[in-house]
């Protein structure tokens, strides 16, 4: 029997990288799916059996609360959510723009909050063993020049499932972080952002891609196999735990 079967499940920042990978994932492992995105490409990219893509933007709470109550009256239960929406952009130091590190903060850090509000009272309510998955990142323990407000907001969104997980073990709700690496087989990762990057460390595009202790690449579908095995039966023993898919980092490690 597959792993998510019967379950009923939301991940945000749907339309493409780790969210979209993670989408199918769940859905291939029995899930039925809706994925969540400010892009209104969620709704093609996300078509077929049991999957489901609504525009939404995170930020707006009225909105998200609507489609979480209407998925779980629609399919008679949530069981499980992924929060992976977020915002990176580079180049923003201590002194960023007020501008700009609210916006972080709001996506990041306050959408992710309201995103587990609104959907905790379902959670609780789940036969099958209910789980609460957020994309983290390596950030928030080697923080990196120029990151300031990205990093700032996974620090933030850690302590939030560290929380959260004390607060809804009594329910029998697992709250899990996975902190990936750069993920590059994204569409914010350019051919021109790479040999930029890759030209700071005085590397190759492929050596910058895998300068991590495992010289490994790290990849949207890896994060996503990663994303429902933790929240399936082998980690039904788990919560509050912080998990790396990195390759191994020193400065983490």
């Amino acid at each position: 029997m597959s792993i998510h079967a019967n379950k009923v499940a939301i991940v945000t920042g749907a339309a493409g990288g780790i969210g979209r990978a993670t989408v199918e994932r769940l859905r291939n492992d029995g899930a039925t799916v809706v994925g969540l995105d400010i892009n209104p490409d969620v709704v093609t990219n996300l078509t077929g059996e049991r999957l489901t893509g609504i525009v939404c933007d995170i930020t707006d709470d009225a909105a998200m609360k609507k489609i979480i109550d209407d998925t779980a009256a629609k399919h008679g239960s949530l069981d499980l959510i992924v929060a992976n929406a977020g915002i990176f952009k580079s180049g923003e130091y201590i002194d960023a723009e007020t501008d700009s590190w609210d916006l972080h903060l709001k996506i990041n850090l306050t959408a992710t909050q309201r995103f587990l509000k609104f959907s905790i009272p379902y959670l609780k309510e789940s036969k099958l063993s209910a789980s609460i998955i957020i994309i983290g990142s390596r950030n928030f323990a080697a923080p990196g020049p120029g990151a300031s407000a990205y990093s700032v907001t996974k620090a933030g969104v850690t302590q939030l499932a560290r929380v959260a997980a004390l607060e809804l073990a009594p329910h029998g709700v697992r709250v899990n972080i996975i902190h990936p690496d750069a993920v590059f087989d994204t569409e914010i990762w350019s051919q021109e952002a790479l040999e930029k990057s890759a030209k700071r460390y005085g590397m190759t595009v492929e050596e910058y891609k895998t300068k991590n202790l495992l010289s490994t690449e790290i990849t949207s579908p890896g994060v996503a196999a990663m994303v429902s095995t933790v929240a399936g039966p082998v980690f039904s023993a788990t919560t509050g735990a912080q998990i790396p898919i990195d390759g191994g980092n020193d400065r983490v490690i």
